[in-house]
């Protein structure tokens, strides 16, 4: 399909197109959280416990290492959406590889420093003993592939940008799928554990970093492609600044990931580590809808922001609105109602562990009624290109919110005050960004 014959930015977007041009996003979102859930399931069910909580406790690191990827990728795909909606298509061209090039660079200087710093990292944290080799087996051939995760998370984005989201899904599907196959072929057939699982993500993510590079670095139907460049600090800074929501959302996630870990130890053992991980699997794959969705849109609003169309970027929030209180409700009764066979995939072979998967999936449910505003409202206004109230709804949602709630509640209700600590959080995070959308509404106009 030609690009004249798609979607296009500048359209007038109803429901109808609205939910077309975002799906394959959202599809290629959930394709790649299903990454660490298909490892999940075949080390908890062909290696035991203990390499499945090994996995756990050290993802939140190495999502903080991949997380540039988002920064650059909505920061990015923000400006050179305003851009090309100025009618700037050649300095939005320059902009995009002037990203792409520098978050490859960033990318490889990460993956060195992550295996400096691996052990070290995971001991600090509590791992010791097997818990702790295995830590460091994991990380360390993850880390070989950060560089291609990195530009897999900036594509998802960028794809969309380009006016090319089903391409973006494609490929993310076929890493995907490179993923669960080598996985059942490493762990599942040759018996090899926590290297075959890793080794299996690493592959894949090569596959969704290197791919778009190729397709991007040749001639194509999309609006960009990779080219000459030079330096400009001013539209990088941009960027960064853009998209520093985005990352301070992965960042904050992953250390607020650690603390749960280590709250957890405290109070309820390596199995409420394990219980924890089994959580962030189906919130991995839930929370992915509202931020393909955020991502599929947030290119559209940028051009009909950079545009000056008022009246479509008022339609844009207020049809964004309704369709993330549908997911919402969607989300909540799915997970609700499947706590008990999901729970089961994970963690069945251990009674005790599985009672306690289910009591946490019962409570923690109740988070995904509230979670997919305060990313909607985090990437409009990323969108919008105000990366200060971008990153002040993330921060306070996936950092500071947390944090206080998941110290203070355990002192009251225990384990369960762990659980209820994401709902807590989430519900304070909808009050800010309603709160911001009101005091912006003069000034953009929506």
């Amino acid at each position: 399909m030609s690009r004249r014959e798609g979607i296009r930015l500048s359209d007038h977007f109803t429901y109808k197109k609205l939910l077309q041009y975002t799906f394959p996003s959202i599809v290629m979102m959930v394709f790649t959280s299903v990454y660490g859930v298909v490892d999940g399931f075949f080390v908890s069910n062909y290696a035991g416990k203990i390499p499945f909580t090994a996995i756990n406790f050290i993802m939140p690191f190495l999502m903080i290492l991949g997380s540039l990827g988002f920064m650059f990728g909505t920061g990015g795909g923000a400006l050179i959406a305003k851009t090309l909606g100025e009618g700037k298509a050649d300095r939005a061209k320059r902009i995009f590889s002037l990203i792409v090039y520098i978050s490859a660079v960033c990318g490889v200087l990460l993956a060195l420093l992550g295996q400096a710093f691996l052990r070290p990292i995971a001991a600090a944290l509590g791992a010791e003993g097997q818990l702790l080799q295995d830590c460091v087996t994991y990380g360390r051939i993850i880390l070989i592939s950060i560089p291609a995760y990195i530009l897999q998370y900036e594509f998802q984005c960028l794809f969309a940008v380009a006016e090319k989201p089903k391409l973006g899904l494609y490929v993310t599907i076929a890493a995907g799928c490179t993923n669960i196959a080598l996985d059942g072929l490493f762990v599942a057939v040759f018996g090899w554990g926590l290297e075959g699982a890793a080794a299996a993500t690493a592959v894949s993510e090569f596959v969704g970093g290197l791919v778009p590079l190729a397709y991007f670095a040749r001639p194509n139907g999309s609006l960009l492609r990779l080219g000459k460049t030079r330096f400009d600090g001013k539209a990088l800074g941009k960027a960064c600044v853009n998209g520093s929501s985005e990352l301070m959302s992965n960042i904050s996630m992953s250390i607020v990931g650690m603390l749960y870990n280590v709250q957890l130890l405290k109070y309820a053992g390596e199995d409420g580590v394990a219980a924890y991980g089994v959580l962030m699997y189906v919130s991995f794959v839930f929370m992915s809808i509202f931020i393909g969705y955020s991502m599929g849109t947030a290119p559209v609003i940028g051009y009909h922001y950079g545009a000056g169309n008022h009246g479509e970027l008022r339609g844009l929030l207020r049809k964004s609105l309704l369709v993330v209180g549908v997911f919402a409700v969607a989300m909540f009764t799915s997970a609700y109602a499947s706590s008990r066979p999901l729970s089961h995939m994970f963690v069945g072979y251990d009674e005790g562990l599985l009672s306690l998967t289910i009591r946490a999936f019962s409570i923690f449910s109740f988070s995904f009624f509230f979670s997919g505003y305060a990313i909607f409202g985090s990437s409009f206004f990323t969108a919008l290109n105000n990366g200060l109230i971008s990153a002040t709804i993330s921060f306070l949602r996936t950092l500071v919110f947390q944090i206080a709630a998941v110290i203070i509640f355990p002192l009251v209700w225990g384990v369960d005050g762990i659980w209820l600590s994401c709902v807590a959080a989430e519900m304070m995070a909808v009050a800010v960004t309603v709160t911001f959308l009101k005091i912006k509404k003069k000034e953009y106009q929506y």
